[in-house]
């Protein structure tokens, strides 16, 4: 008995695995370590009831950001192997229920984070929400290579909301928190990007590598790594921190330094699967966990 493909209508509908795909999981544990973190590193105490609050609204308000991203990139997503499969262009769930949902998850996320925390932190978590959907996938994606570059801020408040929730102010701590997910984004995503271009290519989305090749994105990575390592370094620089967080921020922007050097001294053609990019791109996210467990642990030792 041979089988018959299933049509649109014969699909099954849209469950709780795919409701959390739209919030982009992966992603999200990213953003809520960062948010954590900075309420952890944050001076005064926090009530745990409060603190968790917090961080689920700083989690609810990254998968809302994420379902509205889905919900506008529906057609992107179809066009691309690596994202065909989500709940949307899989036909699994329509346009409007991901809207709907977004928007919930959105404002429900800010409405308990002013109630649990205060007015600042629900307004960081606002426009954290509003920057990466409005700026970044509404304007910025479809239009400039340096998308990832402004849009990159997004995904840099977590740290100030986590503060923010604690002291109810944001100092120049937190803004360095900021400054380095900001200036780290760039060479981390275009490191990943160098595989999948031919996704965004065909999806005709103007990332760095299809605008302005291999080579250009290369020396791009080196270039924002500099200022990214000098981010990272300064909280100790300026007495802001201990020698824990100190020793771990020199050595570790000395690997991602080395590295990046690497990714710009290739000449290959195409990046390889074991090529520095893909090196790079994996030191990146170790990178980032432990700068900022490092400064946690230099918090509560130092």
């Amino acid at each position: 008995m041979t089988s018959v493909p299933l049509t649109q209508a014969d699909r099954l509908p849209a469950d709780w695995r795919d409701l959390l795909a739209l919030t982009k999981p992966r992603v999200m544990s990213l953003v809520v370590f960062t948010g954590l973190c900075g309420l952890l590193a944050a001076p005064g105490p926090v009530h745990p009831v409060l603190g968790f609050t917090a961080v689920l609204c700083i989690a609810l308000g990254a998968g809302a950001a994420g379902a509205l991203n889905q919900w506008y990139e529906a057609d992107l997503d179809a066009k691309m192997k690596r994202t065909a499969s989500r709940p949307l262009p899989a036909g699994r769930m329509s346009r409007q229920t991901a809207l709907h949902f977004g928007v919930g998850l959105g404002v429900f996320s800010v409405i308990l984070m002013d109630l649990a925390a205060n007015h600042l932190a629900a307004a960081v978590l606002a426009i954290s929400i509003l920057f990466y959907v409005l700026v970044y996938t509404v304007w910025l994606k479809r239009r400039t290579a340096q998308n990832i570059v402004i849009g990159g801020a997004a995904g840099a408040f977590p740290p100030l909301i986590g503060w923010a929730a604690v002291t109810g102010d944001v100092t120049t701590l937190p803004i360095l928190l900021f400054a380095i997910i900001f200036l780290w984004t760039p060479p981390h995503f275009w490191a990943l990007s160098l595989f999948v271009r031919t996704d965004y290519a065909n999806a005709g989305v103007p990332m760095l590598p299809v605008v302005a090749g291999i080579e250009s994105t290369r020396r791009q990575i080196l270039f924002y790594t500099l200022p990214m390592a000098a981010a990272a370094v300064a909280p100790w620089l300026l007495d802001l921190t201990g020698w824990v967080y100190g020793i771990v921020s020199v050595i570790l922007s000395v690997i991602f330094f080395v590295l990046a050097v690497r990714v710009f001294a290739n000449k290959a053609s195409e990046p390889k699967a074991m090529g520095p990019e893909k090196r790079l791109f994996a030191f990146s996210i170790v990178y980032l966990f432990g700068l900022f467990a490092a400064l946690v642990v230099d918090r509560w030792l130092i």
